[in-house]
């Protein structure tokens, strides 16, 4: 497999270096480096509309929706250009990178020129209601319903683990539209706006001193029937279709944080001297190789996404990287030593030490790591399905 970008692309990567260099030198200065989804919202709304004026927020989009119908290797170049310039964690990143695709893969033309362009103008933030208290890995066991009359859904329920629940305007939500079924049977996915009676949101504030992420209360929430995905009861059906986009392009981006991680951990350790350390500085080798790897797997699992298949390789992928992101974590620790436990302020942590705290959830959100073996298992290699209760 060739590794390298094509010679042509090397101006497209110089223009998108350049834009991000010139904003983030200048206007939205401030937000250089900000990696958690809590501070400055007005300033990052701002920045989200900024990205969708110059095209760039959702280049992969068709060019009537507000996109620039990038090529694979553009969007890889601009994920990864975006990381190294040290731009701002994306609070549009759940409409850019989950809802808009799930729309262009099932919503109608109606729906696809309603909702596409704010999402590419930065107009509309989305948040995600899967999780329940009793409904996380086990998806299929959502309880959330939904009553259909006339064309209105009412909405009853409640999702946990809601991140950007607090600024949304709009939630898709998978619910039980069916009231007699079970599992993946008899769900449906509807858009639901935010800002409407019906709806509580309460912040759950994290060890990191953030609440990123909210629980929110549905109590006669409405949906229009224009507003689902899909036919009623293809709930599932777009859901795992929506799981799938979480394993695209933004996976290089995510690797280009990491690196920067890294580097911040290793000059650390050169710094404060625990770099001669020679068990720190085996450590610190390994999280290099482990960054290399996980890149030559997010590029293998790309090179079948221009056919629209979910490759083989894609169901490792969370696995791995939720666990090297743990240990890098527990090694930025180490380098650190007592240094670790003071924060900047009353509340918040330094960067390295956040990084620790964030990644002990790695492992469990987006799918525990026992759900991802059973994946791996079933789909990628095709061995009998593990006996489920009825």
């Amino acid at each position: 497999m060739d590794l390298e970008f094509a010679p042509e692309l090397a101006a497209f990567r110089a223009e998108a270096a350049e834009w991000l260099e010139t904003q983030l030198s200048g206007p939205f200065k401030a937000l250089r480096g900000l990696n958690n989804h809590v501070d400055l919202i007005q300033e990052r709304r701002s920045w989200e509309a900024a990205l969708g004026v110059a095209r760039w927020s959702c280049i992969g989009y068709p060019q009537e929706y507000g996109g620039r119908a990038a090529s694979v290797g553009e969007q890889v170049i601009f994920a990864e250009e975006y990381a190294r310039a040290r731009a701002p964690a994306r609070i549009g990143h759940i409409g850019v990178e989950l809802a808009g695709p799930t729309l262009l893969a099932f919503g109608t033309p109606e729906q696809q020129n309603r909702f596409l362009p704010d999402i590419a103008a930065g107009r509309a933030i989305w948040c995600q209601g899967y999780s329940e208290p009793n409904a996380g890995s086990d998806l299929a066991n959502v309880r959330t319903r939904a009553r259909l009359e006339g064309d209105t859904y009412w909405v009853e329920g409640h999702k946990i683990w809601t991140s950007m629940g607090a600024i949304a305007d709009w939630c898709f939500v998978l619910c039980r539209t069916q009231s007699e079924s079970v599992g993946s049977r008899g769900l449906s996915f509807l858009l639901v706006p935010m800002r409407q009676p019906g709806i509580t949101v309460r912040p759950i504030r994290q060890m990191t001193g953030e609440s990123e992420f909210c629980e929110v209360f549905f109590d006669g929430a409405r949906a229009a029937v224009v507003d689902r995905i899909g036919a009623e009861g293809d709930g599932w059906k777009v859901a795992m279709g929506l799981l799938g986009f979480e394993r695209g392009i933004s996976t290089l981006a995510q690797q280009m944080q990491f690196r920067n991680e890294l580097t911040e951990v290793i000059r650390i350790a050169k710094e404060n001297g625990r770099a001669s350390d020679p068990l720190i500085r085996q450590r610190l080798a390994d999280a290099h190789v482990g960054l290399k790897i996980m890149r030559y797997n997010a590029l293998r699992m790309l090179s079948s996404s221009d056919q629209g298949q979910l490759s083989p390789a894609a169901y490792t992928y969370k696995l791995y990287w939720s666990m090297w992101h743990r240990r890098l974590g527990e090694l930025a620790m180490d380098v650190l030593g007592a240094g670790a436990e003071i924060g900047v302020d009353a509340e918040r942590f330094p960067a390295l030490t956040h990084l620790f705290l964030m990644s002990r959830a790695d492992t469990i959100y987006a799918g525990t790591n026992q759900i991802q073996r059973n994946l791996i298992a079933e789909r990628a290699l095709g061995l009998p399905r593990e006996p489920r209760g009825k």
